[in-house]
């Protein structure tokens, strides 16, 4: 199974976005979408598939740090 990211835009030049997640940034293709900086987007395997309002960004980001408490969680546990 994939799992598309939430990120925030900080520049796009060239059809490329640099996009941060948590302080991780990486490089991203925006051909598919037209995405400007402060932007809330999906990205899977380097293509950002799709913007986020504020509240889906939100909500993603909140389920996505449960599953980061629940793994650490466990991984303690072993």
């Amino acid at each position: 199974m994939c799992v598309a990211m939430p990120g925030r835009v900080l520049s796009v030049k060239d059809g490329v976005a640099r996009v941060d997640f948590d302080g991780n940034v990486i490089e991203a293709r925006a051909d598919l979408v037209q995405v400007a900086p402060d932007d809330r987007v999906l990205v899977h395997a380097g293509l950002i598939i799709q913007k986020l309002s504020v509240t889906e960004a939100e909500e993603m980001d909140a389920i996505f740090a449960e599953l980061r408490k629940m793994t650490e969680q466990t991984d303690e546990h072993r």
